[in-house]
C-alpha cells in the first residue's frame, strides 16, 4: 500500500470517526431542535463522504487490509474524545488501542507478503 493510499485511508476513517463526535453532540440537544437536526445532518454528511471515499479505497486496497485499518477508528475516537470532550484516557484504553494497532500491522504486513 502506498503512502498516499494509506493517508487517504486514514483520512477516510477519521471522517467516519467524526460522525461519532456529531452523534454525541446531537445526544445533548433537545429532540428535533435546530441544533439536533444540524448535528444529525452533519452525521449523514460525514457518512456520505465516508461511503464515497471507502469505495475508492476498496479499488486500491485489499479488502482484508482495508477492514483491518478500519479498526483505527477506536484510536481516533479515543483521541477525539480526549481533545473535544476532555474524556479521560485510561491505561486500559491505551493498552486496547495498542492491541488494535498491533493487529492492524499484522494483518496489513501479512497481506503484503502474500501478494
Amino acid at each position: 500500500m502506498s503512502l498516499t493510499t494509506f493517508l487517504i485511508l486514514q483520512f477516510t476513517v477519521l471522517i467516519y470517526s467524526l460522525s461519532s463526535v456529531f452523534s454525541k453532540y446531537a445526544s445533548r440537544e433537545a429532540f428535533l431542535s435546530f441544533r439536533y437536526i444540524l448535528f444529525i445532518g452533519l452525521i449523514v454528511f460525514c457518512l456520505g463522504i465516508y461511503a464515497i471515499l471507502w469505495q475508492q479505497i476498496l479499488k486500491k486496497v485489499k479488502l482484508t487490509a482495508a477492514f483491518a485499518n478500519k479498526g483505527i477508528t477506536i484510536i481516533w475516537n479515543i483521541l477525539l474524545g480526549y481533545l473535544i470532550f476532555a474524556e479521560k484516557v485510561s491505561i486500559k484504553n491505551i493498552i486496547g488501542a495498542m492491541v488494535v494497532l498491533a493487529g492492524i500491522v499484522v494483518v496489513t504486513i501479512g497481506g503484503e507478503r502474500n501478494e
